[in-house]
């Protein structure tokens, strides 16, 4: 299991978040919830989906002019809804079986997760406030 290592937007202190299915990642300094951003492959992506919050599976491909115009909006997401939402990135160049499973014909495709089940699916990069409204019904209350 691999942690990746997130830097507080309230206080700026780094902490390592791990995968897990039902902690919420919050700051050892200030105790805020974190950001919670991954890449995932076909080894932890069960794992990875696996989480007390909704989870954004993002099917992309580095040569997706698309897929890489909506990666910046949804790790400001991310952020913006800190302990409400998990954004797991999946190469699918790197993990063409997992794109086959989620059957990515188009891409970007998003694909949000709860209980481990989809919930919903989104097929092509769309503006901020569009994706933003897009996933609303799928977050839960803010963490308090």
């Amino acid at each position: 299991m691999a942690a990746t290592v997130v830097t507080c937007p309230s206080c700026g202190k780094r902490s390592r978040v791990r995968a897990h299915a039902t902690a919420i990642p919050r700051c050892t300094g200030c105790h805020a919830p974190l950001p919670w951003s991954v890449e995932a492959g076909e080894a932890d992506f069960a794992e990875e989906t696996r989480a007390a919050v909704p989870v954004v599976v993002d099917l992309w491909a580095p040569w997706c002019g698309p897929c890489r115009q909506i990666a910046p909006v949804l790790e400001r997401l991310a952020e913006r809804h800190a302990g409400r939402l998990k954004v797991v990135r999946v190469n699918i160049d790197d993990n063409p079986g997992l794109a086959q499973r989620h059957q990515a014909m188009s891409i970007p495709l998003l694909v949000v997760m709860r209980d481990g089940r989809e919930v919903d699916r989104i097929v092509g990069a769309m503006p901020a406030p569009a994706l933003e409204s897009r996933l609303a019904p799928h977050l839960g209350p803010a963490p308090g």
